[in-house]
């Protein structure tokens, strides 16, 4: 997570915006690679192979963050015994997630972007115009194309690159890297997302892991402490933990000191 990482990532923002901006076109003979004009359909959708690495996909992304979910729920079921992992790192994997693959994606993005995926509109057999991915104004009603969740989620996978240890970094990020490219291709291939949807995906998940992790890791007037992190929890879940100790009527005794 440094700034040549950044810049690489805002200068591949800057150019697919502003080429596809200019071309969008290109969207579509990009999601036509993938279309058989005489079945009418997008073949690979119905192939269970594909339909599987879809579904593992995400099921390996949120493997990822399954020990960081459940020190969090451990600890706020009990918050009288430490963290069982680093809580620098429960913060900053919860919070990349959430922010990435969940607010900025369905709160925001596909809530507000009515842009329709590939397989609704008219070029491939649908029934709604192409808007380009600048354009909000789309046909789409409601969980639309711009910009791709689970594209975002396998993206997501460069935040616990992040924390790997330094010799294993280059080695995380190329994979995150592989695995965001390859979810996101097969998207693109059952007509799910343009190419500027899964782009948007990954830089945007990028950008925020950058940004909280900078927020968390590096910048000395926010940076945490693991100790600060499992301070924080028990201030904040002591007193539902000691309600229900009083309905068991069992003794907590006073709170840790924090």
């Amino acid at each position: 997570m440094n700034r040549t990482g950044l810049f690489i990532a805002l200068s591949l923002a800057i150019v697919i915006g502003i080429v596809f901006g200019l071309y969008p076109e290109l969207d579509l003979k990009l999601a036509a690679l993938f279309y058989d004009p005489q079945s009418r359909a997008f073949p690979l959708k119905q192939d269970w192979l594909a339909a599987f690495a879809r579904d593992a996909a995400m099921w390996i992304a949120w493997g990822l963050a399954t020990p960081a979910i459940a020190a969090l729920v451990i600890k706020l079921l009990r918050p009288d015994r430490p963290l069982l992992m680093s809580g620098r790192a429960v913060a900053f994997l919860l919070l990349t997630l959430t922010l990435s693959a969940g607010v900025l994606t369905n709160f925001t993005s596909k809530a507000y972007w009515g842009r329709p995926r590939p397989v609704a509109v008219s070029e491939f057999s649908g029934e709604l115009p192409f808007v380009a991915w600048w354009d909000p104004r789309g046909g789409c009603g409601h969980n639309c194309s711009f910009f791709s969740g689970e594209g975002a989620t396998a993206f997501w996978t460069y935040a616990p690159a992040a924390l790997a240890p330094p010799a294993w970094r280059p080695l995380a990020y190329a994979a995150a890297t592989a695995f965001g490219l390859t979810t996101s291709v097969l998207r693109m291939a059952f007509g799910g997302h343009f190419f500027t949807d899964v782009a948007a995906a990954g830089l945007v998940s990028f950008l925020v892991i950058w940004l909280v992790h900078g927020y968390i890791y590096r910048w000395p007037r926010t940076r945490l402490s693991d100790e600060g992190v499992d301070a924080a929890l028990t201030r904040f879940a002591w007193p539902g933990y000691r309600l229900r100790q009083r309905l068991l009527g069992r003794e907590t005794g006073p709170a840790p000191s924090v």
